[in-house]
């Protein structure tokens, strides 16, 4: 039985390469280790979380955080520029209600929708809009006043001041008659000397606002 010696060979080498093992194996796990390594530094290099302090300040949502920032200091800023106004007192005519130094907010909306009242203490402008008096009110529009050995009369009737501590009976002032749109207005401490109390009748539009405490 001849045999074809090319056809021998060809068998012969697809027997040897059939035994070998398969050379893609070490390669697929080097790829394996490289790529764990490539994913290990990536993970070891990613930037940091934010700090606690941070993340409470700002919350998880930074955009909505800043909006919300910004619509309180627009509210801030309208509320201490239109609405109240910041103002500190200087001298004791209202002690001791109101002690010198003291600071307190003048509500600019308070008449908004009614007149000012009996007993209001109110900023009364003076010398602009940042000079004021801090004083009270103790007669309103169309009333009679005067104030006889320290004691206020409206209508001829004494007027009860509990806020009133100190007090001089050397206080004289002739009967007046307000018009439609002046207020008496005076401070609590009666102990001074009338000539060095700034007090009398004003008219409305000077009245600011109301003291906020």
């Amino acid at each position: 039985m001849a045999y074809d010696a090319a056809n021998w060979n060809r068998a012969m080498n697809a027997n040897l390469a059939g035994s070998l093992p398969a050379p893609s194996q070490p390669d697929r796990e080097s790829g394996f280790n490289l790529e764990s390594n490539v994913l290990m530094n990536a993970t070891s290099t990613q930037a940091p979380g934010k700090p606690w302090w941070l993340r409470i300040l700002i919350g998880r949502r930074p955009v909505l955080t800043l909006i919300r920032v910004a619509i309180w200091v627009a509210a801030a800023f309208f509320v201490f520029r239109v609405v109240l106004l910041p103002v500190r007192v200087e001298g004791i005519s209202m002690v001791p209600s109101y002690k010198n130094g003291g600071v307190n907010f003048i509500n600019r909306w308070s008449y908004s929708r009614h007149r000012p009242q009996r007993g209001d203490v109110v900023g009364v402008r003076y010398v602009g809009l940042h000079v004021m008096l801090l004083k009270r009110i103790i007669a309103l529009p169309g009333e009679r006043i005067a104030i006889r050995q320290g004691i206020v009369y409206i209508d001829d009737q004494p007027l009860d001041e509990p806020y009133v501590k100190l007090f001089n009976p050397t206080w004289q002032e002739a009967e007046v008659t307000l018009k439609p749109d002046e207020y008496f207005i005076i401070g609590d401490n009666r102990g001074m000397r009338s000539d060095e109390h700034t007090h009398g009748r004003v008219e409305g539009r000077r009245i600011v606002g109301k003291a906020l405490f």
